[in-house]
């Protein structure tokens, strides 16, 4: 969504921040009074509103305020704060809208004569700006274009008007300060530029005392400059048209969509309708609003919507689940259909998609059923077999009515179902067997048109692989560079161009300026592995590659104007395909003007491409390799078509395979409001195509770019059939202005309705048919018309080669299995959240599970009890440190001191942990526990040790003693005592330590013997462990992991202490070296 309006409160304060301060314009005072303002707070912040007089009205993106009575003037602070009580919350018709005004605003009354008043205007079209003028403003302006003085600006690099043009060209008849005006007008447009405006009206300016004061104001912004203008827009908020409220529910997807490359949209349209959708992409998210419309559905319509741009699972899951929430709220008499539509995906996962979807079923199960609600499903794409299977399996698992089907049903067919206008069919009709990359046997040399007619004699151009008009843009020769690492789009067109039939990859090379170096990487043909370069720079890719004349840039919204503009400076590029959506329209427009002065046709932005079939694909265009055999797009039939949508373009390559002999070429514009090539652009060129037969358009509601096709029909420009169809004729059954999905799919006057074009394309002669339902029959219709007339001569079908399928991809389906190179068990990143043995890491903090918590999910499997997660940390704590002398610590130490980097130190003090430094948890927990499961006492186990000469580990210090206790063997031993359920392990070494220190009283069950015995009755008696289970981890060296673990914090710390004090390097002194050399005889 480019275009969006905003509240004149917002664009008064852009202004009052942004113009010259010497421009004329005199300051906006305004304060803004919503359902929750303090009225004594809002009086003390603007001590004008007690001193003047005042003008206060609605500010809800209501036109014509004054005209309706919604303005009151000249009035005190008292009279304004009665006069906006009495109306608050209030509904309120105003036109076929009826909403509650809840937003005002209050200015200063300006005092001023009817002469005073001129109106202003700027706004933007494809090829220019433009600046309207009159000096009579006010309510009563009336047919301002016929009016107004008009000041053309066209595109240039720098989008400017100086003081003496806006003078000449405007200010002609004003009888006030012309200099004073056009200095503001001047000061006024450049702003508009800079602030990426793409509407601005002002009526009336009042221009007295010297100064220009601007009363009303309407505005809207490029909402995709975002990026560009944040920091001189600041918060923006773009409110609802009046008459439909704004929702926290779309805001929260708003706010999802602004933080993901995909796209999901959501505006509530009635929350108590019957109707809901959610529809898989901006495209086909009209088409079924059309349907449901057409079906007489508008006043139930509960939502509309889109995702697309393949979203997460996590992402599907938060739509889904709000959608179901806000269906869940209220019952409905009828009950509730719920429809998952969509076309053919170009490259989302139908399956990974599907994944959130039925998350969020399995969530409202009851509500589901509690609210009566139905559920349809259409849809196709990469993976659609699985994720159509996945709904299939949802809906018998959880005993909810829920009806699936795929391609072979045409896309808008579930909604005349669900809305009881059609019978839901109890067999599906049989599509041909193909499955991702593979051609299943049986499904090859199936004529593409059922029941075609025979071709009459009439000799008719023999159908060869190469155009015959001057203006194609792909041939079988076709190379293309690839700005971005698209490796998944890549594959995917040397697929294409394999099972076409091409000699060689329509890929040259790749481009990608955030790459270390150049390089190089692998890809398949067919069987045999090639590899395709890497640029750093475009220049070298072009000098290595002087065939291309073809870029295709995935850029990202924000470099895709700049490398569009460096790839212009190459003559040998004649196409480019932008892939990115949400380039400011200021950037698209410039791009227009650059591409048309060197010749080169731009196809998008925010487009998947387009195809031609047995030649090239662009990108993604036409989906996976299922899709392009079965749609036939691996060889050309004679039907071309052009549309705005990429998804909807799939869907057109599915239906003309199915009626006709097939797709000859297909181009999808893009959704923006100014594509850079137009669909006159490529309709010229199938008509000047001898192989083209006929033609098919897809346009929509927005832009007038279908009256061109008009008048080039009337005037026998195109001489072939066209058949076509805009989508949006829903628009004129709301109530409220709806943006659709594509940026351009919004009317902004009458003709720009998809119905006017529609009317309009019809009247000119194109085959329009009553609805998108018919499309497909319409486009039938004439084909056979032309077949039989013998403008048409089907050819027979080819098999095409069988493609390997990638490895990925068939495991993906589950048609092959391997075993497993890695096994894990304890943590998974692949979703959308991080995963420790299940738990998401948000829970982990939601919680507050800490260290102790997340090591007994990491290395146990399971939450324990707090008092278990409090002595992990224990553990932890205590063996953290024991000072520079020991072994471990010293040879960080040394490591440290020469040079050495943090990893290497630490791993040369964690290996001297063993049997003699920290090693003895393991050692000690299995000797005390043989000792004391096989029934020994105390006595008997030490003099057992004693006999066999081994020494008892966990017991003796060298330096603590039963005098001088080492204090982190109490804390713990004290802890386990209070908060184990028992202690006999601890219990049992206690009895040992009073045997050995009666030998010796440093012979004291030491910090590794403790904390060892104490975490093998933690094991055994907490409950959370079976007797297996511990004497497993206790054989894995779990327990010395909890001293390395541990003592890593001490190392690490000794490394960072030793770079602190800047200690140079270790030599040990020789005083310390006791130096015993042998006497050998010379």
């Amino acid at each position: 969504m480019s275009a969006r309006a905003i509240s004149e409160a917002s664009g008064k304060r852009l202004l009052n921040c942004q113009l010259e301060a010497n421009c004329g314009a005199a300051v906006c005072r305004f304060a803004s009074v919503t359902t929750e303002t303090d009225w004594d707070k809002l009086a003390a912040e603007n001590s004008w509103l007690n001193s003047e007089k005042l003008v206060v009205k609605p500010d809800q993106l209501i036109k014509r305020r004054g005209k309706l009575g919604l303005i009151k003037v000249n009035a005190n602070f008292a009279e304004v704060k009665a006069w906006v009580i009495e109306r608050m919350g209030r509904n309120q018709q105003i036109g076929k809208a009826n909403g509650k005004l809840r937003r005002f605003i209050i200015e200063p009354f300006l005092p001023h004569k009817q002469e005073e008043e001129s109106y202003v205007c700027i706004y933007s079209v494809r090829d220019k700006d433009i600046i309207l003028f009159h000096h009579e403003g006010g309510v009563d302006i009336g047919d301002v274009d016929s009016k107004a003085s008009k000041l053309d600006v066209e595109i240039q690099e720098k989008m400017e008007v100086n003081e003496a043009l806006v003078k000449s060209s405007l200010l002609g008849e004003l009888t006030g300060d012309k200099d004073l005006v056009a200095k503001f007008i001047t000061a006024l447009y450049k702003q508009y530029v800079a602030l990426h405006f793409t509407y601005l009206e002002i009526n009336p300016i009042v221009i007295t005392s010297g100064k220009v004061y601007i009363l009303d104001l309407a505005a809207k912004l490029d909402a995709t400059a975002d990026f560009v203008c944040r920091g001189k827009w600041g918060d923006v908020e773009y409110p609802p048209p009046f008459g439909r409220d704004a929702y926290p529910e779309e805001a929260y997807i708003a706010d999802i969509d602004a933080k993901t490359g995909a796209s999901l949209k959501l505006t509530i349209l009635n929350a108590s309708g019957r109707i809901w959708t959610m529809v898989a992409g901006g495209g086909a998210s009209v088409v079924y609003s059309d349907t449901i419309c057409a079906l007489g559905g508008s006043s139930e319509l509960a939502n509309y919507g889109e995702y697309s741009g393949a979203p997460s699972e996590q992402q599907t899951y938060d739509y889904a689940k709000t959608i179901l929430s806000m269906m869940t709220r209220e019952k409905h008499g009828d009950g509730k259909v719920l429809i998952i539509g969509g076309g053919i995906a170009n490259f989302t996962n139908v399956a990974a998609t599907f994944k959130g979807i039925v998350r969020s079923l399995e969530e409202y199960q009851v509500a589901i059923k509690e609210h009566s609600i139905k559920i349809f499903v259409r849809r196709a794409g990469p993976n659609y077999q699985e994720g159509l299977r996945m709904m299939r399996e949802v809906g018998q698992n959880l005993g909810i009515p829920l009806f699936v089907f795929g391609p072979e049903t045409h896309m808008t067919a579930i909604v005349g179902m669900a809305l009881g206008k059609r019978d839901v069919p109890t067999e599906l009709p049989s599509k041909e067997a193909t499955t991702a990359n593979f051609l299943l046997p049986g499904s090859a040399g199936k004529s593409g048109a059922a029941d075609t007619p025979k071709a009459s004699p009439t000799p008719v151009v023999t159908t060869t692989t190469e155009s015959s008009s001057t203006g194609s843009l792909f041939s079988k020769t076709t190379r293309a560079i690839i700005w971005g690492l698209q490796t998944k789009a890549v594959q995917g067109m040397m697929d294409f161009d394999y099972v076409c039939g091409r000699e060689q990859p329509s890929v040259a090379c790749m481009v990608y300026p955030m790459s270390p170096g150049d390089s190089k990487q692998n890809f398949y043909w067919g069987h045999k592995e090639v590899l395709v370069p890497i640029y750093k720079s475009m220049a070298d890719a072009m000098a290595a590659f002087p065939d291309v004349d073809v870029l295709i840039s995935f850029a990202s919204l924000r470099s895709a104007y700049d490398s569009t503009l460096e790839c212009l400076e190459f003559k040998q590029i004649r196409t480019i395909a932008i892939i990115a959506e949400g380039i400011p329209e200021n950037y698209t427009r410039k791009l227009i003007k650059e591409a048309d002065k060197k010749n080169v046709t731009i196809i998008g932005p925010a487009t998947v491409g387009g195809v031609k079939p047995g030649c090239f694909k662009i990108g993604n265009t036409g989906g996976m390799m299922d899709n392009i055999l079965h749609s036939k797009l691996y060889r050309p039939g004679n039907v071309a078509y052009v549309s705005r949508s990429g998804g909807m373009s799939n869907e057109l390559n599915n239906m003309i395979s199915q009626t006709t002999n097939g797709v000859y070429e297909g181009v999808a514009i893009g959704g923006d409001r100014y594509p850079c090539s137009t669909f006159m652009d490529h309709l010229l060129r199938y008509q000047a195509n001898s192989e083209v037969g006929m033609l098919v358009l897809l346009g929509e509601v927005g832009g007038t770019e279908e009256y061109q096709v008009c008048e080039a029909i009337k005037s026998g420009v195109f001489t072939k059939p066209i058949v076509a169809w805009c989508i949006g004729t829903c628009a004129d059954m709301f109530a409220t202005d709806v943006q659709f999905g594509h940026a351009g799919a919004s009317a902004g006057a009458s003709e720009e309705t998809a119905s006017a074009k529609n009317k309009a394309l019809a009247e000119a002669g194109a085959e329009v048919p009553t609805s998108f339902d018919e499309l497909g029959d319409k486009i039938g219709e004439v084909y056979r018309k032309l077949v039989i007339a013998g403008t048409i001569v089907p050819k027979a079908e080819l098999p095409p080669p069988p493609v390997p399928m990638d490895y990925n991809w068939a495991r993906e389906l589950g048609l092959i299995r391997k075993p497993a190179s890695f096994m894990t068990s304890i943590c998974d990143e692949r979703g959308q959240e991080l995963l420790y043995a299940g738990i998401p890491i948000t829970e982990v903090f939601k919680q507050d599970m800490g260290i102790g918590g997340v090591l007994s999910l990491l290395w146990f499997q399971r939450r324990l009890p707090p008092y278990a997660c409090k002595f992990l940390e224990m553990c932890l704590m205590i063996t953290a440190d024991h000072g520079p002398a020991v072994s471990g610590a010293h040879n960080t130490i040394v490591c440290a001191r020469a040079g050495k980097d943090l990893v290497s130190s630490l791993v040369s003090g964690l290996l001297t942990i063993g049997d003699r430094f920290g090693g003895a948890l393991d050692g000690a927990a299995a000797q005390f526990t043989e000792a004391f499961d096989s029934g020994l006492i105390a006595n008997d186990f030490v003099n057992k040790a004693k006999k066999e000469g081994v020494l008892i580990m966990g017991i003796g210090h060298r330096v603590k003693s039963l005098n001088n206790p080492d204090m982190r063997v109490v804390v713990i031993s004290e802890y386990a005592k209070e908060h184990f359920p028992c202690t006999p392990l601890l219990d049992y070494a206690r009895e040992v330590e009073q045997i050995t220190t009666k030998k010796k009283p440093n012979l004291i069950l030491n910090v590794d013997g403790c904390i060892a015995l104490c975490f093998v009755d933690l094991l055994r008696h907490s409950g959370f462990f079976t007797k297996d289970e511990a004497e497993n981890i206790i054989k894995t060296g779990s327990l010395n992991g909890l001293f390395v673990l541990g003592r890593s914090i001490g190392f690490i710390g000794h490394f960072l202490d030793q770079k602190r004090l800047k200690q140079g390097l270790y030599r040990h002194p020789w005083d310390d070296i006791s130096y015993v050399l042998p006497e050998i005889n010379q």
